[in-house]
């Protein structure tokens, strides 16, 4: 029975998606160890910070946006509507997940401890962003995007300037993608009131403005390879990273979504691990 609960827990976050910004966050451990010793008990925490903060914010986001999924046919069959989860319970799901993220940072350290605050602050903000500013996606860019920043101070215990390549890569990495996933919802966010940028400029201006935010992430993370100093091997995984951005826009056409959910999961999915991987092996062995 409990095993059927937290099934049904996981399709309510959408468990399986911590794979996009995971891995980021993973990278910048990496590059962290190679001037700092990162032990297992900070990697721990790490994951266990990672998990609940994203736990949270999904939680949280499928509370406040209850009544717009209850209307919307593509959200209609999540837990929350259907009724296999109460409302109620998802607030509590929340509250707890933000205090095993806040626990979790107390024990990366004070620093981390004082910043989960206005982290978690960030995150539910997001929720929110639909409702007035159609640059919703950069907001949820920025939410997921301080994942990197976090990791390094949490495996650190400092500030450095050069994972703000990283950070940046993330966040123009998710918003890119996140426009061409709203692309779906463009005929109801237009009549819910809800603000995005195919709503507002249509899903082929939507789908420029998701190919220049990709080719931006291609070139922060090119920025990664300098500022780091990496190697070839970065470099190799990083041209197979380029082809993947560039086979997600073939793959979704304006007037063809289908695919939508293919190039959402599975490629995104693939850069994300390529991208840890790029790391890790040049890390290790150049």
């Amino acid at each position: 029975m409990w095993l059927k609960k937290l099934h049904t827990y996981g399709r309510l976050i959408k468990f399986s998606h911590t794979i996009f910004a995971l891995p980021f966050a993973l990278a910048a451990v990496t590059l962290a160890s190679r001037e700092h010793s990162v032990t297992f008990y900070t990697l721990f925490f790490i994951l266990v910070a990672m998990a609940g903060a994203r736990s949270a914010a999904m939680g949280f986001n499928r509370y406040v946006d209850y009544e717009y999924d209850r209307k919307n046919p593509r959200t209609a069959q999540r837990p929350i509507i259907t009724g296999e989860i109460d409302r109620h319970s998802v607030l509590i799901f929340t509250a707890v997940a933000s205090m095993i993220f806040i626990g979790a940072s107390a024990m990366l350290g004070s620093l981390c401890f004082k910043l989960s605050f206005p982290a978690l602050g960030i995150l539910f903000f997001y929720s929110y962003t639909k409702r007035f500013t159609s640059f919703s996606h950069l907001f949820l860019g920025v939410a997921i995007g301080i994942a990197p920043l976090g990791a390094w101070i949490a495996a650190t215990g400092t500030w450095d300037g050069r994972v703000v390549w990283l950070s940046a890569a993330l966040i123009t990495y998710i918003a890119g993608f996140d426009i061409l996933y709203a692309c779906q919802d463009v005929n109801f966010d237009r009549r819910a009131g809800l603000r995005s940028i195919p709503a507002r400029w249509g899903v082929e201006r939507a789908f420029q403005i998701s190919s220049w935010l990709h080719v931006s992430t291609f070139l922060f993370l090119l920025a990664v390879h300098f500022v780091f100093h990496m190697g070839p091997i970065y470099l190799a995984f990083l041209m197979a990273i380029s082809i993947l951005l560039w086979l997600e826009h073939r793959l979704v056409k304006p007037h063809d979504l289908q695919k939508i959910n293919l190039a959402f999961f599975h490629m995104n999915s693939a850069i994300s691990l390529l991208l840890f991987l790029a790391v890790w092996t040049d890390v290790h062995f150049s």
